[in-house]
């Protein structure tokens, strides 16, 4: 299928910026009469069809919000809408939410569902903060919103999270002092998730200071619960890792279960981690160590700062909350180095 045209494309095509694209289709404000030429000329020859994102922005006030995530079913997105209903209920605002299931090409349908029923702001996760085609129409239009989750690194776009980066690097550099050198990473697709992409910089961060090779790198479609095709082939031999980072808790609870099937223990012949601190990763056997975000203070901060510029406020910055590891059973010392004693991190792992 192609690729649908963006106001993104327009704008490089005429050699303008996305706000003057804009204006020009809206017919707000001014533009030369050359340039406004070139805009139509550049939106004849790519075929670019305006969408509705652009036109609902000065509609009457509704006490309305949207709120986009890319999954109803993870909890960690559960829990940010959580506290992001608490802080509009607390001013008066009704949520609208609307999921992308992953999906980047249903990001603009989600969005264009929501501003159809003319809400006044969005808080929202998308799967590239900087370079969202969703993002640079609404930004040219100048529709409030705060992201969740993404946290863009040139685009200079508002967002509540955790670094990424950073916490990350924690964790692996736990995995490092506990004697393993041969870490690997199962990560949710790329293209679906920059946080993915992040998390595995601060997963490289770590082995570049430790001066240790990377290990395999397995991307699974977030939906896969039942990824060991993938894992089988990167754990035969001698060389196989000794620990695997999961890109968030989902992806660790199906690596913990693979490996499992594969006929190997966990943390006996292989440690797991997670990322985002999910409640129910607490409740397996073996519990699953685990990077913790603050995610429903994570969606009220987000709501608060998104509120409190519809009120007349300044623009929502770029704001990281802090992170923490719940210390679980599924990490424990590389097999190497583990005593003769023993070892109450090492438990036979049950069926998740």
């Amino acid at each position: 299928m192609a690729k649908a045209v963006t106001i993104r494309d327009v704008a490089e095509r005429a050699g303008v910026s996305i706000a003057t694209v804009s204006r020009v289709l809206n017919g707000a404000g001014t533009a030369a009469p050359d340039t406004a030429e070139r805009v139509r000329t550049a939106v004849a020859e790519l075929g670019f069809r305006p969408n509705r994102i652009g036109s609902s922005l000065k509609a009457a006030r509704t006490r309305t919000l949207g709120v986009v995530i890319p999954s109803l079913s993870n909890p960690v997105f559960a829990d940010s809408v959580a506290g992001v209903q608490d802080a509009a209920a607390d001013a008066g605002y009704s949520l609208l939410i609307a999921s992308t299931d992953y999906d980047p090409g249903r990001e603009a349908q989600a969005v264009e569902s929501l501003l159809s029923h003319r809400v006044e702001g969005l808080v929202l996760t998308v799967a590239d903060a900087d370079g969202s085609a969703v993002l640079d129409t609404l930004d040219a239009a100048d529709l409030p919103y705060v992201l969740v989750y993404n946290q863009p690194r040139a685009s200079g776009r508002p967002f509540v999270s955790v670094d990424n980066v950073a916490a990350a690097r924690t964790m692996v550099e736990r995995m490092i002092a506990l004697g393993h050198t041969r870490i690997g990473m199962v990560a949710g697709r790329f293209r679906q998730s920059d946080r993915s992409r992040l998390r595995h910089d601060g997963y490289r961060a770590a082995l570049d200071t430790a001066g240790l090779a990377p290990g395999p790198l397995i991307e699974v479609d977030f939906a896969d619960a039942a990824p060991e095709r993938r894992l089988a082939v990167r754990l035969d031999g001698p060389d196989r890792p000794t620990a695997l980072f999961g890109s968030n808790d989902l992806v660790a609870l199906a690596t913990v279960r693979a490996l499992r099937d594969l006929g190997l223990a966990v943390p006996a012949d292989v440690s797991v981690t997670g990322f985002d601190g999910i409640a129910v990763g607490a409740l397996v056997s073996p519990a699953l160590t685990t990077l913790v975000q603050p995610a429903r203070a994570m969606g009220a901060r987000a709501m608060q700062d998104l509120l409190a510029h519809l009120a007349g406020g300044p623009r929502p910055g770029q704001v990281t909350l802090p992170f923490s590891v719940r210390t679980g059973e599924t990490l424990g010392p590389a097999p190497a180095l583990r005593t003769s004693g023993p070892d109450l991190t090492s438990q036979p792992d049950a069926r998740i």
